[in-house]
Order: C-alpha cells, then structure tokens, then sequence
C-alpha cells in the first residue's frame, strides 16, 4: 500500500501563486491555459485566475476522443497563433505530456508555442515541463500526493487510483 501524502489547500495556493510568478518571470506569456482532465483541471482554473489568462480544458483521463483526441486536433490548430500553457497536478511517468506533445505533433501544431506546468515534477520522468513547484524523484519518492480534490474522495479510491501505473509506486 502506497504512503497517502496530502496536500493540504495552503500549498496548493502557494504552488499556483509559484507557477505564477514564475511564468511571469520567463516572459512567456500564454494566451491560454489548458487544463488537462482530470488532475490538472483544478490547477488550471486557479492558475487562470492568479494570471488573468484564459481557460480551456482536454479531458485526457476519460479516454473519450470527443473530449480529448478531437480537443488536442483543435488546440494544435490554434498553436500556430497562439501559446498553449498545458498544466497538469503532476509530472510522473511522462506518459500524459508524451501523449500531448504526439497529438499535437500529428495534428501539425507547433510545438514551440506549447509549454507544460505542474505542481510536482518528476525528476526521473520521461518528460520536462517548463515550470514546476516542487520536484521530487520517484526513484526515491514513492508516496502518492492526495491533492486538496481528491481528499473528498473515500481512501479505497484514493488508492484504486494509485494503482493504475503500479510500477510508479513500486
């Protein structure tokens, strides 16, 4: 059983106001934020309201192509005029932003007006993102974070959650 690490409402707040502030420091300025569904839903809508930027959403977790696949197509589509700042809860395997960076990739974006924001990052992961929180190593750290909206949720799913990519916890 994985160690349930919370991660109470206080350090969310000061995790968005850091991505924040960072991404105001790089002179980066998206023209939208795009929350990926299901984890990154929540960071997006408060990173849009911390910066004043415009929010829109792909549900990557649902695995249904009219809210993700077809999405992607379309934010691809904009990436050729306009910056894509994609935030997730976290970088973990790399596997969500590997699978962004493919759609829109195929569905002839431009991949240098896309950026990724998490609130922890992967050190170990197959991925980069442009602007982070925290990191952590999953070679050493093998606690499941519990973000502020997935406490309302029973501990079984909670944990039924954390094993859907076992090896990331092992």
């Amino acid at each position: 059983m994985p160690t349930l690490t919370p991660v109470d409402q206080p350090e969310f707040l000061t995790a968005v106001h850091y991505v924040a502030a960072r991404i105001r420091e790089s002179g980066w300025q998206p023209d939208f934020i795009i929350g990926v569904g299901r984890g990154g839903l929540t960071p997006a809508v408060y990173l849009s309201h911390a910066t004043g930027i415009p929010m829109l959403s792909v549900d990557h977790s649902s695995q249904l192509p009219d809210f993700s696949a077809e999405l992607l197509v379309k934010l691809a589509g904009r990436s050729a005029t306009d910056r894509l700042l994609f935030v997730d809860d976290i970088n973990d395997s790399g596997s969500t932003i590997t699978h962004i960076r493919a759609a829109v990739t195929a569905a002839g974006g431009t991949l240098d007006n896309v950026r990724f924001a998490t609130l922890i990052d992967n050190v170990v992961s197959t991925e980069r993102v442009d602007y982070r929180f925290r990191t952590i190593d999953r070679t050493v750290n093998k606690d499941w974070f519990v973000f502020p909206w997935e406490q309302m949720s029973p501990v079984d799913k909670v944990l039924e959650d954390s094993e859907v990519v076992p090896q990331r916890l092992a």
